[in-house]
């Protein structure tokens, strides 16, 4: 069971707004661990088409319920099961979320082209709250990791951070295909 990180930001993500416009216009986002949804409204906005997947759907579904644009599904990702998500997705975002055994899967999820925006937390964050169990925390430089094969790094970024709150966060965006591949 994941260590809750205090109450949940509403705001979306300024690393995931920065990188929200390398995703395909219209493209289809697997909003993974998508809590109260504040990135899929933002995905929305943006005009994609959104699978939002969480344990608890009730803030989802009630944000989105009738949007023909978003699918809300309720899983529990830890449970062991292989990845059950499908693929070619045009962007992935995951926010304030680290399950280990989900990493090597999200490469070969995306689309050519597709786009992957991570930031979580880090090591070092024991020091400021919660999270802070190990297993929940990245180790320096773990998601540069994912970026071998298929996935390229855009833009990476670890160490401290003093908003919203100070906290050690850890952010990836990166691209399947050489990086040259990103649109204009």
């Amino acid at each position: 069971m994941p260590e809750p990180p205090g109450l949940p930001p509403t705001d979306p993500s300024p690393w995931v707004v920065r990188f929200l416009g390398l995703i395909r216009p219209g493209g289809r986002v697997l909003d993974l661990a998508a809590g109260g949804g504040r990135h899929t409204r933002v995905l929305r906005a943006h005009g994609c088409r959104v699978l939002a997947v969480d344990r608890d759907l009730a803030a989802l579904q009630s944000a989105f319920d009738g949007d023909p644009g978003c699918e809300c599904l309720a899983i529990d990702l830890e449970d062991g099961a292989p990845w059950r998500l499908g693929g070619d997705y045009d962007g992935i975002v995951v926010a304030n979320y680290l399950h280990r055994p989900l990493l090597p899967a999200l490469g070969p999820a995306l689309a050519n082209g597709g786009i992957l925006i991570y930031e979580t937390f880090m090591a070092g964050n024991e020091r400021f709250g919660k999270p802070s169990n190990p297993d929940f925390l990245l180790r320096p430089g773990e998601l540069l990791e994912l970026c071998h094969g298929d996935l390229s790094a855009i833009a990476f970024e670890q160490g401290m951070v003093s908003a919203p709150r100070p906290a050690m966060r850890q952010k990836l965006a990166a691209i399947k295909g050489p990086p040259g591949s990103l649109p204009p």
